[in-house]
């Protein structure tokens, strides 16, 4: 089974796929770019509170103190600790700052700083894991001191965390608008291939002479919309010369047929009765009659082609032509077991005759295509809006690769199995047209396996067109 896709939902999920890779990329290096600006800006403070770390303690350093999140740690030359923070009673936040101070380079003294422009120097810059949270250490060596500092990350991190959240509710919005735009602007680029869908659904017999407008059409689809109007110019202009054809000739074969039959019919009577003569002017009058037949066929299929098939709408009683024809039935199939459920008073607006002739057809059908003692089963019922009437006969079904062809014109089926039964093919197909004529529909109930069922729907009561 082929599977149906939407291209303007590929569209839609296509410009959201590659609108939220951008935006997850974007907000990857957003978040990295705010984070190192962060830190850099903490290594800055790191290393104006290491050089005042340096000095006698003073306000800012009683401030350190008393801060849980800083820890400091000042050693002398000779190693010995001559003050550490509150926050050292962590071992481990201990460890790193004494290690770090191992790996800090040396600070310049104040009489090898140049006098003009000095430039700092560099302290040991690590960030380290402690039981009591993530810490950034700046660690410096002065000729007298040795200072360690560590502020605790957190206030950055719940920092971070909040422009996370941020990202992590408006992308979605964002890929949402992204999406819905998409689909919008999809939908109006597609616009002329619904305009196109929508003349191809219009273009039947009646519908050749549909054309789409160009107007202000995009660029990229004029080409295609004026290929388009000139294979539906090609079919129309095709389809009636084919549809004249028909009809021509169809006229011009019913008179001299015309003329023919009633030739045939008055040497007929001239003719001895029985004689040889007579058996082959009786022959030549049947293919008459049948060519006739077929003529008038064909003059109703090219009507019907061209949506000019005429009408002559009168209040017909469906019911009683049913009842009409179960008498003719019984006269021309005795064999048969005629079996009916037909509800009286069906009556609808339509061309009597024409339906007679639909009615006639599958009944005809019905006796040809039977069984030897076989059955026909006619049931009539009325809906609220509409007729249906199920014409069924006992046969051995029709095969699987004929159901699709059956209403096709001059299809037979099997030659096998009607190479004995009178017709041409066109029976069917003309039954057909005439239906949809009145708004309705024939068609092959393909549910029976063992006999050959045909519902024909007919409307209560058919618009004029």
């Amino acid at each position: 089974m082929m599977r149906m896709r939407s291209f303007r939902l590929r569209i839609a999920l296509l410009s959201a796929t590659l609108a939220g890779i951008a935006l997850l990329g974007f907000g990857a290096i957003s978040w990295i770019q705010i984070y190192n600006a962060k830190v850099n800006r903490l290594d800055a403070d790191l290393l104006n509170q290491l050089m005042r770390a340096s000095r006698p303690r003073d306000r800012e350093q009683r401030f350190l103190e008393d801060d849980p999140n800083i820890g400091l740690l000042v050693l002398d030359s000779e190693g010995n600790v001559r003050y550490q923070s509150a926050a050292l009673s962590d071992q481990k936040l201990e460890q790193l700052l004494r290690r770090n101070l191992q790996l800090a380079p040396p600070a310049p003294s104040r009489r090898e700083l140049p006098p003009i422009r000095p430039i700092p120097p560099r302290p040991q810059l690590v960030t380290g894991q402690t039981p009591t949270g993530t810490w950034r250490i700046g660690a410096l060596n002065f000729p007298e001191t040795q200072v360690a500092i560590a502020i605790n990350l957190h206030a950055i991190d719940q920092e971070m965390d909040g422009i996370r959240n941020i990202f992590l509710i408006s992308i979605p919005g964002m890929l949402l608008l992204v999406a819905g735009g998409a689909w919008i602007v999809a939908g109006r680029a597609l616009r002329p291939v619904r305009q196109l869908t929508g003349v191809i659904q219009k273009v039947t017999v009646t519908g050749l002479d549909q054309r789409i407008p160009i107007g202000t059409t995009d660029v990229e689809f004029v080409q295609l919309i004026q290929v388009f109007n000139q294979m539906l110019e090609r079919l129309e202009r095709s389809f009636l010369q084919a549809s004249r054809f028909s009809a021509d000739a169809a006229h011009e074969l019913k008179t001299p047929l015309t003329i023919l039959q009633g030739e045939l019919e008055r040497s007929l009577q001239q003719v001895e009765p029985g004689s040889e003569v007579q058996q082959r002017l009786s022959s030549l009058l049947d293919e008459v009659r049948r060519l006739s037949s077929i003529m008038r066929k064909l003059l109703l299929l090219s009507l019907a082609d061209a949506g000019q098939m005429s009408l002559y709408r009168v209040k017909v009683n469906l019911s009683e032509l049913l009842f009409e024809m179960l008498e003719d039935i019984e006269l021309l199939a005795p064999h048969l077991t005629v079996q009916s459920d037909i509800a009286p008073g069906l009556s609808v607006q339509g061309d009597r005759d024409l339906l007679k002739q639909v009615l006639q057809n599958l009944l005809s059908n019905a006796i040809k295509y039977n069984l030897e003692k076989g059955w026909i089963r006619i049931r009539a019922r009325q809906s609220q809006t509409a007729i249906q009437v199920t014409i069924a006969n006992a046969s051995k079904g029709i095969p699987v690769q004929d159901r699709d062809r059956i209403f096709d014109r001059f299809h037979r089926g099997d030659p096998a199995r009607t190479r004995k039964v009178e017709g041409i093919g066109l029976g069917l197909s003309l039954a057909r047209e005439i239906v949809r004529a009145h708004h309705g529909d024939l068609k092959l109930d393909s549910s029976q396996i063992d006999q050959t069922a045909f519902i024909l729907t007919l409307p209560k009561t058919a618009s004029r067109p």
